[in-house]
């Protein structure tokens, strides 16, 4: 569920874009596209992340270790998660941050229009919790502190990519551009907007076959919605609001976790269930009182 939410923009940009090809070219994307996002992306993310949190470890080793039952391994990968941890629960509260001062929404919750006229804070916002994040890291590990900084450094270099898929959005609708192209330029977007939903995943698990599974089944559930009727997605206007707040509880439950102080593992389903509801029940309430009102 975590992993459809957090793709809702996806595939509406992906409906956006589909729209203007041909139906050959749609079909081959919704097959081929979804072994892509699967298999390559959302299987192959996860296993470099935990090569590189775990440098003791070779790639084929941290491949072997995910379906591992050596002690010694997962020794090592619990040992070495807290560098994991506290790089993903930056990168998602910097997401946070940066939808609550910088991205047009729609209100939900007293507060948001404020914090939305006083986006130039965002930078100082995220900046001051680097330096506090990076602080108290290195008291307790460097390569926490190292973690860290990578967390922040990869926001922002997805974050670019993101905004200019946003201002190529237009281009690939309406331009000249040929289908294969649009095909190949949905995939890069596609492989942006996943890196959301597999770091929010290891606040839920450090389990990876269970993460693959689980980004495996949203992926292919978001194709599934860009085929059916994106303008009911639409409708439901409070879902990104809701999205956006559970990652924030997410990213704040990673970075605590990350210093060592345990968190059960009920408690992140707990949380996103309950957000998310939440805000889709507001969606409802108002999609209902304008259909009364018209």
């Amino acid at each position: 569920m975590f992993e459809i939410i957090c793709s809702i923009d996806n595939a509406i940009i992906n409906a956006e874009v589909l729209g203007s090809m041909q139906p050959k070219y749609r079909r081959w994307f919704l097959l081929w596209g979804i072994l892509f996002a699967v298999f390559l992306v959302r299987g192959l993310l996860p296993l470099l992340l935990v090569w590189f949190s775990t440098p003791e470890l070779t790639l084929w080793e941290a491949f072997t270790a995910m379906f591992s039952d050596n002690p010694d391994i997962k020794e090592a990968i619990e040992t070495s998660s807290p560098i994991l941890l506290i790089g993903g629960g930056t990168f998602l509260i910097f997401l946070f941050f940066h939808w609550l001062f910088l991205e047009e929404k729609h209100f939900g919750l007293p507060g948001e229009r404020y914090f939305f006229s006083k986006g130039v804070w965002f930078y100082a916002v995220v900046s001051i919790l680097l330096m506090a994040i990076v602080w108290f890291a290195i008291e307790k590990n460097a390569m926490m502190a190292f973690g860290a900084v990578v967390g922040s450094t990869a926001f922002f270099i997805v974050h670019g990519f993101r905004q200019n898929a946003e201002l190529q959005e237009q281009k690939l609708i309406n331009g000249d551009m040929s289908d294969i192209s649009k095909i190949l330029y949905l995939e890069v977007i596609d492989a942006t907007f996943s890196i959301d939903g597999v770091l929010g995943a290891f606040a839920f698990t450090m389990s990876v076959p269970l993460i693959l599974i689980g980004n495996a089944l949203g992926a292919i559930a978001v194709r599934q919605i860009t085929v059916g009727n994106i303008d009911r997605i639409k409708k439901y206007r409070f879902l990104k609001n809701g999205a956006m707040y559970s990652i924030l509880c997410l990213g704040i439950i990673m970075l605590i976790d990350s210093f060592g102080f345990h968190i059960p593992e009920f408690v992140s389903p707990v949380i996103t269930f309950t957000v998310v509801g939440l805000f889709y029940m507001k969606s409802v309430r108002e999609a209902g009182s304008k259909t009364e009102s018209a």
